[in-house]
């Protein structure tokens, strides 16, 4: 029997590290959704455009080619601004929208199900996903997190301006016109502000383990 996982929140809550341990625990596919608008935002920088230009990332959204994304490049601090540029933006969320139904309702691999990890995977993505959470954490937290994986990659960036763009970041996300971020109804809290990975690990597989029992 297929089981889908829908996995929400904002950036650094820890969602997309459990997102991937959670599809791995359980045999399922795994979408981090997220990196797909990343993708398209540096494919438009790359080509010399504007990640504002909604004609620009239009085109980039329709030629994305996920087997030709560079992970590296897509995790840098101005591929998340470009991002959540790029995700506002009601006709690149349409291109993108389909294949990531098409995942869920056809896992590749062969696998029997799906995580999806993003911020409306819950609300519009998969509506009837078999179980949802909502991953969340205070913005000084999620702020150091991010701080730290800029850091290790060897950008020069003070943490106070990261806290300053998590916080805007979530502003736009959560006021955009089309798709913004919020917990579904019948979505499952999960704050990790003073959660280990473990911890919130073992607390999702609980979730997941009740919802399906």
């Amino acid at each position: 029997m297929s089981l889908v996982i829908a996995i929400d929140g904002p950036a650094a809550s820890g969602k997309g590290t459990l997102a991937r341990r959670l599809a791995q625990h359980y045999g399922l596919a795994f979408l981090d959704t997220g990196s797909l608008y990343r993708a398209v935002g540096v494919a438009v920088i790359a080509a010399g455009g504007d990640p504002a230009d909604e004609q620009a990332a239009l085109a980039a959204a329709q030629a994305l080619d996920m087997s030709r994304i560079d992970e590296r490049a897509i995790r840098t601090r101005e591929a998340g601004e470009a991002a959540s540029l790029v995700a506002v933006m009601a006709p690149v969320r349409a291109a993108i929208l389909q294949f990531q139904r098409d995942f869920a309702a056809n896992p590749p691999g062969g696998h029997r199900g799906a995580v999806l990890d993003g911020r409306d995977i819950g609300t519009v993505v998969c509506p009837d996903a078999d179980v949802k959470i909502f991953v969340t954490a205070s913005p000084e937290v999620r702020a150091h997190r991010r701080w730290l994986e800029l850091k290790n990659s060897g950008a020069d960036v003070s943490e106070a301006q990261v806290l300053e763009d998590t916080k805007e970041r979530d502003r736009r996300d959560a006021e955009r016109a089309t798709s913004p971020m919020r917990p579904a109804p019948d979505a499952h809290l999960l704050d990790t502000t003073d959660l280990s990975i473990e911890a919130a690990f073992g607390e999702a597989v609980r979730i997941i383990d009740k919802s399906t029992s």
